[in-house]
């Protein structure tokens, strides 16, 4: 049940009986028309910008529109009120029975409560992490991971059909580097003294993959020249390093539909065929490219190349897919993915790129676009850098990684539900200050623990309702909703019905965070109740000799248990029963 739909199918009921009276045009569109909470709550329950919004293409008076619309709303026995505000704005009260019907239509659909069909089944692909197969997974990569994931789970909830991918990037020079670190973890292994050069990773993680060189091959590639072990080693390597990411995932209950090769795209005649595309669509040309101004990117070149007309597309500039030595650029092996994607019949693309890859979205989107026909949308999601702090200080663990923190390592410190969960109190582009103190300590500003807190402590109510020998679910079935009439109880209920418009408009615009920030609220509305309880006995979950007024309240706290279990489990966190 999405209240809030619900009466907007009202309001456009009505507007469509002022068509059929001649009082609006017949060939109005509706589009636009919306229903929300009032910027101000003491302006009622709902507002609705249809007369603002209908005013200039049914060529009327905003405000005309607005009292014709009053006029038929309050025939319904849900409204209550209708008043037209400012130019002709519409604030909407209910009556109380239609908040009400929420709690009932929360308990029926448990944990698929705000569950929608609004993305029609259409194909989205989600691709995520892709990190480079050379090291494990570190912070920056876990909010990545967190994001993604959490949108994936929105997406697949509110009805599209979705595929979650991670490009490895095993076809460039990196993992050429990443065979050669391995081969002196190798030597190590069977016991020489190497160092590092510059530019190698010289992380302990590549101990064990020395080692199990050694188990392979013994002291065979000892004292051989590289291109007698590079190319083994980059493959044996790489397997090894996607087996580390796919456990450090597996650390965070991610679990990918789909891995897909950069070097698949090599030699196969892919990437060809991609440049091809465009090329038949008149975006491949030769020329030169002006030099940029600041900092000159690796891909340009003062001299003349093949150039992919992404400015047609939207891009500032014209992009090279080949260098004047008709090697690929980095840009086109991203294209042929890409290409690879639309082929494969996604109706949406999403990538989550850091906040590094800024330069790329521009490309990106251009390129998709020429190659789709602008058919397929490509969203990109940047997720900002992540900050530790311990103590009000910056704050850095252990680097088994040599160069940064590992996603491990703060699974290990605080835990997976309170990693996904502090990732996701804010907006992906903006900057995340990770405070362990907070994250561990239990209060109000440990969001993860107040969330979980408030569905431990409504199992505690329920518990303790069973071991005074009543059958709680029960009590619930037959519970009289309407008895819930106390401005406190109101506040939890209308919390309640938000939560299905709020998973429609955060799918809609690919916002997981909104649900984080929406459980937060929900949980403090709950908590509020409990402490008004302490005040005032007849807001008390359990009424001593009053298993009419308790079968209610239970069924309000129920309902608030069962939407904070739906959105936890939809961000891949834990709904505790019981806090230790």
């Amino acid at each position: 049940m999405n209240l809030f739909s619900d009466i907007r199918h009202l309001v456009i009921d009505a507007l469509q009986s002022m068509q059929a009276a001649g009082d609006l045009p017949t060939d109005l569109d509706f589009t636009n028309v919306a229903v929300e909470p009032p910027r101000d709550a003491l302006h009622g329950d709902m507002a609705t910008n249809a007369a603002m919004v209908l005013a200039k293409p049914a060529g009327k008076n905003p405000r005309a529109i607005a009292e014709g619309l009053a006029e038929r709303l309050l025939a319904s026995d849900v409204i209550t009120s209708a008043d037209v505000a400012g130019p002709g704005f519409l604030n909407l009260r209910l009556a109380p029975t239609a908040w009400t019907a929420i709690v009932p239509s929360a308990l029926a659909a448990g944990a698929d409560f705000g569950r929608s069909d609004m993305g029609a089944g259409l194909k989205v692909n989600v691709e995520y992490v892709s990190a480079n197969p050379t090291g494990p997974l570190h912070v920056g990569h876990t909010r990545g991971a967190v994001f993604g994931d959490a949108l994936a789970s929105l997406l697949d909830f509110a009805g599209y059909d979705v595929t979650r991918e991670y490009y490895i990037n095993d076809g460039g020079a990196q993992v050429d580097v990443l065979a050669r670190s391995v081969y002196l973890r190798y030597l190590e292994a069977n016991g020489q003294k190497v160092s590092f050069p510059d530019g190698t990773y010289p992380g302990d993680y590549l101990k064990q993959v020395g080692e199990a060189v050694k188990t392979k091959y013994g002291d065979t590639l000892i004292d051989q020249p590289e291109e007698a072990w590079l190319a083994e080693l980059r493959e044996f390597s790489t397997e090894a390093m996607m087996d580390m990411i796919r456990a450090d995932l597996a650390q965070l209950g991610i679990k990918m539909d789909v891995f897909y090769s950069e070097k698949s795209l090599y030699g196969t005649g892919q990437i060809e065929a991609a440049i091809k595309s465009l090329d038949e669509k008149g975006l491949i040309y030769e020329g030169t490219l002006d030099p940029p101004k600041g900092k000159l990117p690796e891909d340009w070149e003062p001299r003349q190349q093949t150039l992919f007309k992404s400015t047609e597309h939207g891009d500032d500039v014209d992009r090279p897919v080949k260098k004047s030595d008709g090697s690929w650029t980095y840009f086109a092996p991203d294209i042929a993915y890409h290409y690879d994607k639309v082929q494969r019949g996604f109706d949406q693309l999403i990538d989550v790129f850091g906040a590094d890859h800024g330069g790329y979205v521009k490309r990106m989107k251009a390129a998709v676009s020429a190659l789709s026909d602008g058919r397929v949308p490509l969203d990109i999601k940047l997720t900002q850098l992540v900050k530790l702090y311990k103590n009000g200080e910056p704050f850095k663990m252990s680097k088994r990684a040599g160069t940064f923190v590992t996603l491990r390592d703060l699974v290990d410190q605080v835990g997976s539900d309170a990693t996904r969960f502090v990732m996701l109190t804010r907006k992906n582009d903006a900057p995340l200050d990770f405070d362990f103190d907070k994250v561990l300590e239990q209060s109000k500003d440990n969001p993860v623990f107040y969330v979980q807190y408030a569905h431990a402590r409504i199992n505690s109510v329920l518990k303790k309702t069973s071991e005074a020998g009543i059958d709680a679910d029960s009590l619930i079935a037959g519970a009289d909703i309407n008895l819930l009439n106390a401005d406190a109880e109101t506040s939890v209920i209308k919390k309640i019905a938000e939560w299905p418009r709020l998973l429609e408009l955060a799918a809609k615009h690919n916002e997981p965070h909104r649900v984080a920030f929406y459980l937060y609220d929900l949980a403090s509305e709950f908590h509020s109740l409990w402490n008004a309880g302490k005040d005032d006995p007849s807001l008390r979950f359990l009424q001593e000799d009053a298993l009419e007024a308790t079968a209610s309240k239970l069924a309000l706290i129920r309902s608030v248990q069962v939407t904070l279990a739906a959105g936890l489990i939809l961000l891949g966190v834990t709904p505790i029963d019981e806090m230790r």
